[in-house]
């Protein structure tokens, strides 16, 4: 599948670099005691719970950062399916290349699965309705590129990938500015001052507040905390005139509730801090 624009050559490059030399330093001592230097041998990515595989790309990535002669076979992609017993890949090559990666690619991949495999459910309970299910930036700080990435390998879709690429004026933002309408009307300032396209999101936690946020132009309005029926009333004086979000407590049950309400977005941290890992396990292989 396509990556996100955010998963560049630079930016894996960069993570990779740092969690090597964050697990190796100067040296992986017990593969380089006790396996000769020119050992080849083959290994197998082994599942060992049903899940929405996801990492298989990345850690063919990681693999080819470590040891350039590395051959991986994908036997499976992300987004699939996978079922207990099954092999997603044989990596073969170096033994040295391969013990001193194995913990590195199963903490990406058993972390990216669990996401694939939560969001995949959950976006599973909007099918037939139009609102789109996405991801916040509660996540695991510098795994954020995996974390959103895996959100989009299951199915879901990524808001914002930081405080760079949309204007979002939360509840702090409101009463530290003093108002809606006056933080609305800077962020236009602030943006036809950088000349950039940014998209300003106002949270909104009463329906007053919902008007004076479409009165004062807001692009997104963040419906937060507010139940069913006030959403519903929300949606209504909204209109269509902007995008509207519901955000805070989404739980898997309440997403179809939710979403009968008429919102564009439902955004859920819990994707991502909320998420099991999946068991995996690189296994020797012939």
């Amino acid at each position: 599948m396509k990556k996100p624009a955010y998963v560049t050559k630079d930016a894996l490059k960069t993570f990779i670099k740092n969690a090597l030399e964050e697990d190796i330093q100067d040296g992986d001592h017990s593969t380089l005691a006790t396996i000769p230097k020119d050992l080849e041998q083959k290994a197998k990515l082994l599942v060992k719970q049903d899940c929405i595989l996801a990492g298989v790309e990345l850690a063919e990535i990681i693999f080819k950062q470590f040891d350039k002669n590395l051959q991986v076979e994908r036997l499976l992609n992300d987004g699939d399916a996978a079922k207990v017993g099954d092999i997603a890949f044989y990596v073969t090559g170096s033994a040295r290349s391969i013990l001193s990666t194995e913990r590195f690619v199963l903490n990406c991949m058993q972390r990216m699965s669990g996401i694939a495999t939560l969001t995949h459910d959950w976006d599973s309970r909007l099918l037939g309705t139009k609102t789109k299910l996405l991801d916040t930036r509660k996540t695991t700080p510098n795994f954020r590129i995996c974390e959103k990435w895996a959100v989009a390998i299951g199915g879901g879709t990524n808001h914002r990938y930081g405080l760079y690429d949309m204007i979002m004026l939360k509840d702090n933002h409101i009463d530290y500015n003093g108002s809606i309408s006056k933080a609305v009307k800077m962020a236009k300032k602030y943006i036809e001052k950088l000349n950039k396209p940014l998209k300003i999101e106002v949270e909104t936690r009463t329906l007053e507040e919902v008007e004076e946020a479409l009165k004062a132009g807001a692009d997104r309005i963040m419906l937060d905390n507010m139940d069913v029926a006030t959403m519903k009333e929300a949606v209504k004086i909204i209109g269509g005139q902007c995008e509207t979000e519901a955000s805070g407590g989404i739980t898997r049950e309440m997403l179809k509730e939710i979403a009968s309400t008429g919102v564009n977005y439902i955004s859920a941290g819990a994707l991502t801090h909320s998420a099991e890992n999946i068991d995996l396990s690189l296994k020797a292989a012939k």
